[in-house]
Formats: structure tokens, C-alpha cells, sequence
């Protein structure tokens, strides 16, 4: 279901903003944080995706498929970087 309201558009400091009633942002699952996007002269406005979000479910389907093996092989080269005395 399509709904449009109308607004103004008010002054915030030296930006400019809208109101967005509540029953608009839980709709739209909208919550702290959003994205904003022009495309052809339209704002888009949508939630902010979470960053990372999902990855630890694609963890596990790599390590179910054995698609999670070390990169650097079994066992690790050292090199005269990993040897040398440095301090901090």
C-alpha cells in the first residue's frame, strides 16, 4: 500500500530537514539510522543496512562446505621482519 503525505521542509541549523511521522518509519522499518540515495532527481530514503550483517552465517556455511582453509598453508614462513628486535 502506497501513502503519501504532504510536508514542509523546516530549517535545522544551516541544514534543512522533514518530519517523518512514526507510523511512516515503522512502517518503512526505519529506525536511528538511514541511508539517503538521489537517483533522476528523487531522495531515496531507506534503514541503514548493519555493517557485517550476515557474515557470521556465511561463516558457517563456508566451514560446512570446507570452504574455510588457511590461506598462508599449514605452516607459517617467518621472514627477517618477523626475526629483528624492534620496539614500539
Amino acid at each position: 500500500m502506497t501513502v503519501a503525505i504532504q510536508t514542509r521542509i523546516v530549517r535545522i541549523g544551516n541544514s534543512q530537514g522533514i518530519r517523518i511521522p512514526k507510523p511512516l518509519l515503522e512502517q518503512a522499518g526505519i529506525g536511528d539510522s538511514v541511508e539517503l540515495e538521489v537517483h533522476d532527481g528523487q531522495i531515496s530514503i531507506r534503514p541503514a543496512r548493519r555493517v557485517r550483517a550476515g557474515w557470521a552465517k556465511g561463516f558457517v556455511a563456508m566451514a560446512m562446505a570446507g570452504d574455510d582453509p588457511l590461506l598462508d598453508g599449514a605452516q607459517l614462513t617467518a621472514t627477517t621482519w618477523d626475526e629483528e628486535e624492534w620496539e614500539w
